[in-house]
């Protein structure tokens, strides 16, 4: 592997992380919540998981903003893997609850779950 590579590997914590959470944030054609709305929300869960110190080369959580997830309904809307568990209505405030119980303590945040597939 080329130098580049193992550099961002290991600035990531590619090869660490235990949950993926994927936000669908700032779409081109917004129809699930208005765009403003999602990219609050995704600019809260970069700075929120830079708090709690759960991203950089120690990670536990590893981030990725989605350009739509398809889901157009009751949004923004997020999806963390393993679980495969997809949740609606990822306004800050929920995002917290998110983070600290389903990113951290493992457990799903079923007010906010609508979807389960995890992957096996």
């Amino acid at each position: 592997m080329d130098e580049a590579l193992k550099t961002a590997v290991a600035n990531l914590g590619l090869e660490k992380f235990r949950r993926h959470i994927f936000l669908c944030a700032g779409p081109n054609e917004p129809k699930c919540c208005p765009s403003e709305q999602s990219l609050a929300s995704w600019d809260f869960l970069k700075k929120r998981l830079g708090e709690l110190n759960l991203v950089g080369p120690q990670a536990l959580v590893y981030r990725t903003k989605a350009n739509c997830l398809r889901v157009c309904v009751r949004g923004p809307i997020a999806v963390v893997y393993p679980e495969g568990t997809w949740y609606h209505s990822c306004t800050p405030e929920v995002l917290e609850r998110i983070i600290r119980e389903h990113l951290v303590e493992g457990k799903i945040v079923d007010e906010f779950a609508f979807a389960k597939n995890p992957l096996q």
